[in-house]
């Protein structure tokens, strides 16, 4: 195809972009290295922080409901007693759990 014909589009060649090889792709965009990570506005950080304190808040209880849980566990002989307390307080940890969890993903 050298007599001047047009290239069929599967054979035209590439053309890339260029860029200066010596500067980071990103280059333009980056922020000061003073960062470690991205910035958040004050109002996404104040709801973050007030999340994740929340979040140690519960799982702080739900470790407690866990200990309460095992020290009646070890009081009761659960193969001729069904306790409704300890049925009451599993159901109260796993909603506990499920609320943090919910929290988590956000």
């Amino acid at each position: 195809m050298t007599n001047g014909e047009p290239l069929p589009s599967s054979q035209k060649p590439v053309q890339f972009p260029t860029q200066d090889p010596t500067r980071p792709p990103d280059a333009t965009n980056s922020k000061p290295d003073s960062q470690d990570g991205p910035t958040l506005p004050s109002s996404d950080k104040r709801y973050l922080e007030a999340n994740e304190k929340d979040i140690k808040k519960r799982v702080e209880k739900l470790y407690e409901l866990a200990a309460e849980l095992k020290a009646d566990v070890d009081k009761t002989d659960s193969s001729k007693v069904l306790s409704l307390n300890l049925i009451k307080k599993t159901e109260e940890i796993e909603k506990l759990a499920r609320e943090i969890r919910n929290r988590w993903k956000g």
